[in-house]
């Protein structure tokens, strides 16, 4: 395939090579309607430059829907390095980083995502504003996860109210997939409500943790082993770790009502979402649901105010059950509403925008 036909829905895409370092990477733009791209840099193996483009542009689309449908004013970036997070890092590599994103002049913001930490990124901090997501010692807002699990608490509330009527978490069974950052978090909150959950995590530690809370508490939540958290009676799905966990196999296992979850991509592929629909399983598109991160790294960049962010953040309920009704009353999936919803905001909000005559740089460089 021709490389502009790859690349024809992105407005620019970068190949960054750094020869001393070994920093190979590609930084993808793919929409700045509504602002400057916003998007997080992750770092893996790839097994050919053509894998890592693939994934970065494919990455770079989803974040021009999500920074939409969270209502802030950046559009839609993503950043890959190919390496191995494990070997492969070193501070020079990450200024030679924060190097090329400082080539862009303001035209894409990235930081943190998977393979790649908050710490990694004070290096190319020392070459570029244009990070966000860095701890609050270094004038960042943070650790993300709370208002990306507090987003997955609204996404439930609404779709409570959508299957029952109700926004009420307790008397209710809960599936999780996954207890890191924001998994146990969700899960910590569900059970303060009085929920039941069914969880599951290679983390031993984090397991005793949820099980003496919910001792404590008086609730019930029953760890499962790997795979068979598909198959267990609970209400609802909650996906909080790896993407593409609905599949074929998975869809015959489900029997839930709603799927709602914190882990990017969760279906495997968009025909996957209508076979979700077929089966009555209600699906809240993960962009919409997980979107408190990235609220929070947005509002960094106007100087970090929590309660600005988690007061935002609530507005996920309200997006969700517009998606949830839209879909309800045109007869159509949920996806299909969210990239709807999503496209509409674009068109509405392309001659409103002034982000780049209000902008201010952040005050807060330790550049060098």
């Amino acid at each position: 395939m021709d490389m502009f036909e790859k690349i024809s829905e992105h407005e620019q895409v970068v190949f960054c090579n750094d020869e001393e370092t070994g920093l190979k990477a590609v930084i993808a733009i793919h929409n700045t309607t509504l602002g400057p791209a916003l998007g997080g840099c992750r770092m893996r193996p790839y097994q050919s430059v053509d894998e890592a483009l693939e994934d970065v542009l494919r990455l770079s689309k989803g974040m021009t829907y999500k920074c939409a449908a969270a209502d802030v004013d950046f559009g839609g970036g993503k950043a890959v390095i190919i390496g191995d997070p494990q070997k492969d890092k070193s501070p020079e590599l990450f200024r030679a980083f924060g190097q090329f994103v400082e080539s862009l002049n303001g035209r894409f913001y990235t930081g943190t995502d998977m393979g790649t930490t908050p710490d990694d990124f004070i290096y190319a901090l020392k070459e570029t504003n244009c990070i966000v997501g860095v701890d609050e010692v270094y004038g960042g807002s943070g650790d993300s996860s709370v208002p990306t699990a507090m987003g997955v608490i609204y996404g439930l509330r609404a779709t409570n109210h959508m299957i029952w009527g109700s926004d009420d978490l307790h008397n209710r069974k809960y599936a999780i997939q996954g207890l890191g950052k924001v998994g146990i978090k969700v899960a910590l909150s569900l059970i303060e409500e009085g929920a039941e959950l069914f969880v599951t995590d290679i983390n031993q530690a984090v397991i005793d943790e949820l099980l003496t809370k919910a001792k404590e508490l008086g609730t019930t939540v029953k760890v499962v082993a790997g795979d068979e958290i598909y198959g267990v009676d609970a209400d609802i799905f909650v996906p909080c770790a790896i993407g593409g966990v609905i599949n074929d196999q998975t869809l015959r296992e489900l029997k839930v009502k709603a799927v709602v979850g914190s882990a990017n991509n969760q279906l495997l592929t968009t025909e996957h979402g209508k076979k979700l629909h077929e089966r009555g399983i209600l699906y809240a598109p993960d962009y919409i649901v997980n979107a408190g991160g990235l609220i929070q790294v947005a509002d960094e960049l106007y100087e970090p105010n929590k309660e600005r962010v988690l007061q935002k953040t609530r507005t996920i309920y309200h997006s969700l059950m517009k998606i949830y009704k839209d879909a309800e009353a045109n007869g159509i999936t949920t996806i299909e509403a969210g990239d709807t919803f999503c496209e509409e905001r674009i068109q509405s909000r392309a001659r409103r925008n002034s982000f780049f005559s209000h902008m201010k740089r952040p005050k807060w460089s330790v550049r060098t």
